[in-house]
């Protein structure tokens, strides 16, 4: 499987504090069924004001770390970007790593506010299509707005969003209300991959060969395999590795 959000690169947000957590966190990922991650820490400026000359050398240093203990899990730099005024200034000034390409987009994982779904959401979107910018959606099925009415979703969907799941929503772990949200993702056809989000060891594992197991049971291996593997080693670039 292909994970194509995790929060893997030690002291730069709120995943794994040292290089020795963040050595565990990825040998977890490994035996849970993980080959491939793209990770993806916070750029969220005030609160992780993280880019692409910050990120790259802890990522080297992780990436050196794996190698060392001989860990098999292949990574490649992205971000989680959360939305704010400064997303124009960020993308123009190429301050930010992308999760990859896909369709002839580049793709950016996008994060909105838990509590809502921003005012200025749809003129966002609207300027990152333009700039043949595909936004995947963090984890929507965690947003209050849209626990409360899960077909507010939709109009970004219409917009050219891709929706990213995550793993623990699926098997209830934030509880029955994101469980309900993420399962009307699936019920309307509306998700495009699954990823685990993962930040830890404990509250926060990696999960994804659980969720890969229960969306085979339910909806059929096909339906699993697009979701934690086909679709996320096309943003990976599978094929290039």
């Amino acid at each position: 499987m292909i994970d194509v959000h995790c929060h893997l690169l030690p002291g730069v947000d709120d995943g794994p504090v040292t290089l020795l957590d963040a050595v565990e966190l990825a040998r977890a990922s490994v035996l849970n069924g993980i080959t491939h991650a793209i990770t993806t820490p916070h750029a969220y400026p005030g609160r992780w004001d993280n880019d692409l000359a910050n990120l790259q050398p802890v990522f080297a240093n992780l990436q050196k770390a794996l190698e060392a203990e001989a860990i098999p899990l292949k990574i490649k730099l992205g971000s989680e970007v959360h939305i704010t005024e400064y997303l124009p200034q960020q993308v123009t000034s190429g301050s930010l790593p992308f999760l990859g390409q896909s369709k002839g987009y580049r793709v950016l994982l996008l994060e909105m506010p838990d509590g809502h779904i921003p005012v200025g959401i749809g003129e966002a979107v609207r300027y990152l299509i333009k700039q043949r910018i595909r936004p995947l959606i963090a984890h929507p099925e965690r947003n209050k707005a849209i626990m409360a009415d899960p077909s507010r979703i939709d109009e970004l969907v219409k917009m050219g969003c891709w929706l990213q799941g995550t793993a623990g929503s699926l098997l209830g772990q934030f509880g029955p209300r994101v469980q309900t949200a993420m399962l009307y993702l699936i019920e309307q056809n509306r998700l495009y991959l699954v990823a685990s989000d993962c930040h830890n060891l404990h509250g926060r594992p990696p999960n994804l060969a659980q969720a890969a197991e229960l969306l085979a049971r339910q909806h059929g291996e096909a339906y699993a395999r697009m979701l934690v593997l086909d679709r996320p080693a096309e943003l990976y670039d599978l094929d290039a590795v």
